[in-house]
């Protein structure tokens, strides 16, 4: 079979027409770099989740990035932060990188995400903060997290990367429930720039603050009545006076662009993804050999992730290689349980020991795609293939 053969791949792109129209008109306006549509989008995302402001960036990985760099420089806040054992690798590595260390606790074998029993256990007298990671689509459980964050006085934060358009128990969006939300725009995600994220707030001096990291600690981006700093009001001096220990990652304007039009067609993307997941829960319920994603609220569904168990456990090698020879794409969920990685060697973290959930995950997990396209016709063949290896 033809190696690049593929029934079902993990995603395809929603691009159309007015995506293109977007991207030249970006082309035939000459303005390449950040400016006018980048703000816009910037708006119109902010009253889509109906906060005050957002940021975006050339990706969501940038996003934890710039957030933790606040948490630092800002908020000069030092210590260990709470992160689940299965998450990505970008939402760890800016922890280390703003000098914090990683407190890893397991999650919860049905939603996938921080398990709220096992963090109280691990919170030190130097724990500052709770990474949620809204995994595969899926709110974290977020009645009991901002209940733990109130009672210890520690600040949560989201990486909503994987999660665009999901709503807790309460029916608020998650990426808006807690400091700071970060979303990614990358191809595989709900909302397609390409490459782009952005970072969501209530907080209109944590905005300014990360606009000024997002771009070379500059004030260039700040409006006059910021209370980072009080401009001259004289251009020459204020393009180039830097107050915030920056880095350089703007977006691209075409980026900014195609994110309006996606946004306009978010709704559409969600219906579509609900409606698949729909159908694969009802496929999937009963299969004794396989455990589904307990859906916290209302998921987006990112992607739809399969637990093997019963007589199909630690055959995951058997199922897998019987997919990709049917063309159907698979992944790991997400990174498995982190703690295993090679690059655990260059990372300051604190182990807690008990993974029970991440180790099963890593070792009996994977996921398929999902995307705008009704996929019954995929997840029908998924289905009867692990039925009958079953």
């Amino acid at each position: 079979m033809n190696k690049n053969f593929m029934n079902y791949p993990l995603t395809s792109d929603s691009w159309g027409e007015k995506e293109i129209k977007a991207l030249n008109e970006v082309v035939k306006s000459r303005q390449f770099t950040m400016s006018k549509k980048v703000r816009k989008f910037e708006e119109e995302f902010a009253k889509f989740f109906n906060c005050k402001d957002s940021v975006m960036v050339n990706s969501g990985s940038s996003a934890n990035l710039l957030m933790f760099s606040l948490l630092k420089n800002k908020y000069k806040l030092k210590g260990d932060v709470i992160v689940p054992a299965v998450g990505w690798s970008t939402s760890y590595f800016p922890i280390n990188q703003n000098g914090f260390k990683l407190n890893f606790v397991d999650v919860d074998l049905d939603t996938l995400n921080i398990d709220p029993e096992k963090i109280e256990r691990a919170i030190t007298s130097k724990t500052c903060a709770i990474l949620a990671i809204n995994l595969l689509g899926n709110s974290c459980d977020f009645i009991r997290l901002k209940r733990i964050a109130k009672k210890y006085k520690i600040i949560l934060l989201e990486d909503n990367c994987e999660s665009f358009g999901a709503k807790t128990e309460e029916n608020f969006f998650t990426g808006t429930q807690s400091l700071l939300g970060t979303f990614s725009f990358f191809y595989s995600h709900h909302l397609q720039t390409m490459e782009g994220g952005m970072i969501l707030s209530n907080n209109l001096n944590d905005i300014h603050y990360l606009r000024s990291l997002r771009a070379h600690g500059w004030i260039r981006d700040l409006p006059d009545n910021n209370k980072i700093y009080s401009k001259t009001g004289n251009d020459f001096y204020d393009s180039f006076t830097f107050v915030t220990p920056g880095y350089c990652l703007r977006p691209l304007e075409i980026s900014g662009a195609v994110g309006s039009v996606q946004l306009k067609r978010s709704s559409f993307f969600l219906e579509q993804r609900r409606k698949n997941a729909s159908f694969f829960v009802e496929k999937f319920k009963h299969l004794e050999t396989v455990q589904i994603q307990k859906e916290i609220g209302k998921s987006s569904w990112f992607g739809f992730s399969i637990l093997l168990k019963k007589s199909l456990k630690n055959k995951r090698h058997l199922v897998i290689e019987r997919l990709k020879k049917n063309g159907i794409q698979t992944r790991p969920i997400v990174t498995g349980n982190f703690l295993r990685n090679p690059v655990m060697k260059y990372l300051d973290y604190i182990d807690n020991k008990d993974y029970n959930s991440s180790e099963y995950i890593h070792k009996n997990g994977f996921f398929i795609g999902n995307n705008h396209k009704d996929l019954k016709k995929e997840i029908n063949l998924v289905y009867s293939i692990i039925k009958k290896i079953s």
